[in-house]
This record gives C-alpha cells, structure tokens and sequence, in this order.
C-alpha cells in the first residue's frame, strides 16, 4: 500500500468524488498531518505552529458545516498505531458528516471556505479525505 499525503486533491480526484452517484449522508476521516510551522502565502504569523494555523481553520470549518447540515463527529490528536506501518504517522483525525455530496460540494465551492481556507494551506503538510458509508445494522 502507498500513501501519499496530499493538501488538494488532484483535478482527476475532484471529478471523481464529486462526479460519484449521489447516495446520501457521509463521514469524512480526515487523517491530519500538519507542519510543524505554519506557512501562510504571505510571510504572516510564523510563531504559529501548523497545528494552530489549521485549528483557526476547524473552527471556521465547522461552522459551515454545521450550518448545511453536518456535524463534526470527532476530533482529536493521533497518539499510537496499533496494527500496520506506516512510514510516518497522522498527528490527527477528524470525522465529519456531511448530509449530502452536493451539500459537501456547495461548502467547498463557497467563498466562506475560500475565506479560511488559507489557514488550512498554511497549517497543512498533507491529508487524507476518506469518504464513508456506514455499514448493516449501524
């Protein structure tokens, strides 16, 4: 298995999910890796860790998810690795629902997530985005 942390999903990738059958509700993990100083574009703010850069983001973000919808399940930092290896660990992992791809879709287009979204980018060394469905009987 190769696993590549990313902070934007390819062109390729965004057609793909966003071009996926509508099939209702989800859960994003987002599996978190963060600089270990934050970059912002501009040169501002460089006491502040990646961490802290992309909590000014989790804030804002969910906001705006709750506001379609969703919830923020989960939050929180990565501590150990039980099974498996993996080269370098996740620092966190975040669960969001989202009640619809279009909705997920209208967030990440809209000019309030391109507001923040410099937090993001700054805080970020790369990511993964899992979208999930839950199973029988849950």
């Amino acid at each position: 298995m190769n696993v590549v942390n990313h902070v934007f999903p390819s062109p390729e990738q965004f057609q793909a999910f966003f071009g996926s059958a509508e099939d209702g509700p989800f859960v994003m993990v987002n599996l978190l890796k963060f600089r270990e100083k934050a970059a912002y574009e501009d040169g501002s703010e460089p006491e502040l860790s990646g961490r802290e850069a992309y909590n000014r983001y989790g804030v804002e973000v969910a906001k705006l998810v709750k506001a379609l919808g969703g919830q923020i399940r989960y939050s929180g930092a990565v501590t150990g690795l039980m099974i498996g290896e993996i080269e370098e660990m996740w620092d966190a992992v975040a669960l969001a629902e989202y009640p619809s791809l279009a909705a997920f879709q209208k967030m990440a287009l809209s000019p309030e997530m391109h507001a923040i979204e410099h937090h993001r980018k700054a805080g970020l060394a790369g990511q993964l985005n899992i979208r999930t469905k839950p199973g029988p009987g849950v």
